[in-house]
């Protein structure tokens, strides 16, 4: 192409034109655009988008404290409560890698996963504290552990050296916000067991990630400020990219920690909740609730099943229950979702 065309001429890329791709704008977005809606619902605790930027803030600048940055490693052993929420910004935002770890795991595939990740931090639930006290004597190095003391958690015991709001305390509630140099570079680290030896780690980078949250915006023709109950686990593949989409769209997150039929028919009626993601079986499980249980949704609920179609009959009775459902299929390869 001649050097004379004037469309490439005097319009290389540059701070007024281009910025990198990344999740992690739409929150500083939501926070500035609708600072009082309601971000995160668990249990009687309330959090707005504001306070949900701040609090990711805090994170992102006392684990920049505790010496993480770019390429860093930081592991979470976390139900679907608002610290798990929290660190799909606030780890991402300080160039550290944010490593989900399935909580149904066993104590040697944890040990693997943390040294094979190279885990600098761990920010662990109380509930899996037994699995990770175990896990932790396996490995070489030890992370700086981080407790969530959930007051909804079963049981279990405290075994870092902080607890999660006393570490964030520590962080400064106006650290700066900033994109990553390159929109390639890594923001999530997710393992997938595969069919023989040691668990595969999948590295999602910036642009794929808010690609995928767009995309989940189109494919489940979500509109803005939708109420999305947690019934797909955050871990599992970054929640399919859903927090980076709730935050896309300054939806409402109605935390689940558990698979409860009676909690998600609940959580339904007195939420409001409008959308939510599941495996079948967590679809069957809300065909065959009790009638006196599912009678307490009395409005339409859109929602995405995954994995292998579900069999005709749960369709036919979740239709029939007034729930709209979109069947997609992806890999921890794809991000979460990729076909329709």
């Amino acid at each position: 192409m001649s050097s004379n065309n004037p469309y490439t001429n005097g319009l290389d890329k540059n701070p007024a034109n281009y910025v990198p791709l990344s999740p992690i704008t739409f929150i500083e977005r939501a926070a500035s655009i609708y600072p009082n809606y309601t971000a995160v619902v668990h249990g009687e605790r309330r959090t707005t988008w504001a306070d949900s930027f701040r609090r990711a803030r805090q994170l992102a600048s006392a684990l920049q404290q505790q010496g993480i940055g770019l390429g860093d490693t930081v592991s979470m052993m976390a139900y679907n409560t608002p610290e798990m929420f929290e660190a799909h910004f606030g780890v991402p935002v300080t160039g550290a890698v944010l490593h989900s770890l399935n909580t149904r795991l066993d104590a040697k595939t944890i040990a693997f996963m943390l040294e094979h990740a190279e885990s600098k931090v761990l920010i662990t639930d109380r509930e899996a504290s037994p699995v990770i006290k175990e896990a932790l004597t396996m490995v070489r190095e030890r992370p700086f552990v981080i407790d969530i003391d959930d007051p909804l958690a079963n049981g279990g015991e405290l075994i870092g050296q902080s607890d999660y709001e006393a570490f964030i305390a520590q962080g400064d509630p106006n650290f700066a916000w900033s994109l990553p140099d390159d929109e390639w570079q890594a923001i999530s680290l997710n393992y997938t067991s595969g069919t023989t030896g040691n668990p595969k780690g999948v590295v999602y980078h910036h642009r794929g990630a808010y690609l995928n949250a767009i995309s989940n915006v189109l494919a489940g023709d979500i509109r803005k400020h939708p109420v999305y109950l947690w019934t797909l686990p955050m871990f599992h593949c970054n929640g399919w990219c859903f927090p980076w989409t709730l935050a896309a769209v300054v939806g409402t997150n109605i935390c689940l920690r558990n698979v409860d039929v009676n909690q998600i028919y609940k959580l339904i009626a007195a939420e409001g909740v409008t959308f939510y993601c599941g495996a079948p079986i967590v679809h069957n499980m809300m065909i065959n609730a009790p009638e006196e249980v599912r009678a307490q949704k009395k409005h339409r609920v859109e929602g995405m099943v995954a994995a292998a179609p579900p069999p005709a009959t749960v369709l036919q009775a979740m239709a029939e229950n007034d729930f709209g459902i979109t069947h997609v299929y992806g890999l921890t390869e794809t991000y979460g979702p990729a076909v329709l």
